[in-house]
């Protein structure tokens, strides 16, 4: 799962991997792992960024956000 949202986000907001990663209590490396889709986020750690940024997991994972329409089918 290769997480478009989390480095949009970070980027966007002109963040390092290293401050992200040190803000998050993780490795730089494990940062880059969940951005690219080498390694995939505990729970608690996918709850934990998105508290940090204040986004939604959805938008994380997907770089998009979704409303309760979408989910219509």
């Amino acid at each position: 799962m290769c997480m478009q949202g989390l480095q949009l986000l970070r980027k966007a907001r002109n963040l390092s991997q290293q401050q992200v990663a040190f803000d998050l209590n993780i490795t730089r490396e494990a940062l880059s792992h969940y951005e690219n889709g080498r390694r995939e986020p505990s729970l608690d750690m996918l709850v934990k960024m998105s508290r940090y940024f204040n986004k939604s997991i959805d938008f994380l994972i997907t770089g998009k956000e979704f409303s309760k329409k979408d989910n219509k089918t």
